[in-house]
């Protein structure tokens, strides 16, 4: 999480579903883990001036609506089927993600950063994900700041990670009313998270941003592809 700013819980729900948790309960319960460690894992960004409060604070102006809305529609889709969309989101993303980003769409994506509205509207997108998937909305938001609004890998994930620390919050009080939360297993969960996602982002500061992006937009789509055959396959069975 610290490395890639995702990985709180869009990883996490698959990993959980892996290791036999209920499919509400996999997609829910890395939530109370993802708040904290987004946090801890965005100060080495904020020190290095690698983050984008202003951006982050106006995508939370649409997000948190849009997360609120996702969470309340989550019982209606089922465990089972959000967790194939989990990881074909992730695949798509990934591929999308390892493709070279010129300096031409970058300065695009930059001008079109200043239209609020048009990022207000786009992060509330992501919110309704957000609360549907359960997640802190990171494994959309980091391909969002780099494909469409010009940020660079450092910067995506340094500002993703702030935006995570608070659209997780509705997202975990709806998914809490519903009854999808095994607290025991977002304990341990967290226990392995934090100490991780705090190391992760120091380690980004030694890479190169282009590496790290080839390497998130990979990561996504091994890991999503992967996690999609199974599910189809233990579906069928």
């Amino acid at each position: 999480m610290g490395l890639f700013g995702v990985g709180g819980s869009s990883v996490a729900t698959p990993v959980l579903a892996l290791l036999g948790a209920p499919a509400l309960i996999a997609v829910a319960s890395p939530l109370p883990a993802t708040i904290p460690s987004a946090a801890v894992g965005a100060v080495p960004y904020l020190r290095a001036d690698e983050a984008r409060p202003r951006a982050a604070a106006w995508s939370v102006l649409g997000g948190i609506p849009g997360t609120i809305a996702g969470a309340l529609l989550s019982h209606l889709a089922g465990g089972p089927a959000l967790l194939i969309v989990s990881g074909v989101v992730l695949v798509v993303a990934g591929l999308r993600v390892v493709q070279p980003i010129g300096e031409s769409a970058r300065k695009a994506g930059t001008q079109r950063r200043h239209h609020r509205l048009l990022l207000v509207g786009s992060t509330a997108l992501v919110g309704v994900f957000t609360g549907l998937l359960a997640n802190g909305g990171a494994f959309l938001l980091v391909p969002m700041y780099l494909l469409i609004f010009g940020l660079r890998m450092r910067q995506a994930v340094g500002t993703s990670l702030m935006v995570v620390t608070v659209l997780a919050i509705p997202a975990l009080a709806v998914h809490w009313a519903l009854g999808h939360i095994d607290w025991v297993l977002a304990g341990e969960f967290a226990a392995g998270l934090l100490p991780g996602s705090a190391i992760g982002s120091l380690l980004a500061h030694h890479v190169q941003g282009p590496a790290i992006r080839r390497a998130f937009g990979w990561f996504l789509v091994a890991f999503g592809l992967s996690f999609t055959i199974y599910r189809i396959i233990a579906g069928q069975g």
